[in-house]
């Protein structure tokens, strides 16, 4: 649980409409019970929505304070690969292996109940085009019931029509990233050395296990092209990534669209 002690709120600067925001701006009345979950149906998809959901866990720890010191709470973040698995997140700390949901299938109903089973409340997206789709009685309504925040995002870290900025201002912003591309061989000797006094999964055996499981969803030259990418993103080592908010109509539609 790296993140409770290497990130804070300060990390991030915001910008929405163009105009200077807070964390709170991008998640209006977010509770201790909020849970984040982001759609992932392409080879570390997730590293283009990487602020976004560092932000995310920045406001589960600042709603409940004690979750970084008296308690030893992983973040309630939730990562619904698309087809199969994509690479794995685990670094983010998407942790324990349940908080990566691996579904081999690209049926847009099978992706809406999971993302119902485990109660998120604010999601994104790939930015994929919108279909008109029917899901499962009452399965819409249960996320429109929940859901309050929705999100598009794209791999590459930039969408269109952007209405929202996140940059980071501290090069620690970028370590998730950069140990979530790393090869498993790598990360396999960094898990070996202790990294803090607290429990944290880089000391657990099913940690490594998790990461030699997810080790071959994708080629080391989809590896190396995502890692490029996001080398190419850098600015004195740091990175501004856009999103465009959506209603959870529009979120689900373009949903059905992730992984084809």
């Amino acid at each position: 649980m790296h993140v409770a002690t290497l990130l804070k709120s300060d990390m991030f600067d915001i910008e929405l409409d163009g105009r200077p925001a807070s964390i709170a701006d991008v998640f209006p009345d977010f509770h201790p019970y909020d849970r984040f979950g982001v759609v992932i149906d392409e080879a570390f998809g997730g590293i283009g929505a990487t602020h976004l959901l560092q932000i995310a866990m920045m406001a589960f720890y600042d709603a409940k304070p004690s979750r970084r010191k008296e308690l030893t709470v992983y973040p309630e973040i939730y990562a619904f690969h698309v087809g199969r698995g994509r690479g794995a997140h685990a670094p983010y700390d998407f942790w324990p292996a349940r908080r990566e949901v691996i579904l081999e299938t690209t049926d847009h109903r099978e992706v809406l109940d999971a993302i119902n089973d485990r109660g998120i409340t604010r999601i994104a997206v790939p930015d994929r085009p919108m279909r008109q789709v029917v899901h499962r009685p009452k399965e819409e309504d249960a996320a429109y019931d929940r859901i309050a925040s929705a999100f598009v995002y794209s791999a590459s870290g930039r969408v269109a029509e952007a209405d929202l900025v996140i940059s980071g201002n501290d090069r620690r912003t970028e370590h998730n990233p950069t140990q979530a591309l790393k090869p498993f061989s790598e990360e396999r000797l960094a898990a070996t050395r202790p990294v803090s006094e607290r429990p944290v999964k880089e000391l657990d055996t099913s940690y490594v296990d998790w990461l030699r499981l997810r080790s071959n969803d994708v080629s080391e030259q989809e590896r190396r092209l995502v890692e490029q990418r996001r080398v190419a993103l850098r600015q004195n080592g740091l990175v501004s990534e856009t999103y465009r908010r959506v209603t959870v109509e529009e979120a689900l539609k373009r949903l059905a669209s992730a992984g084809m």
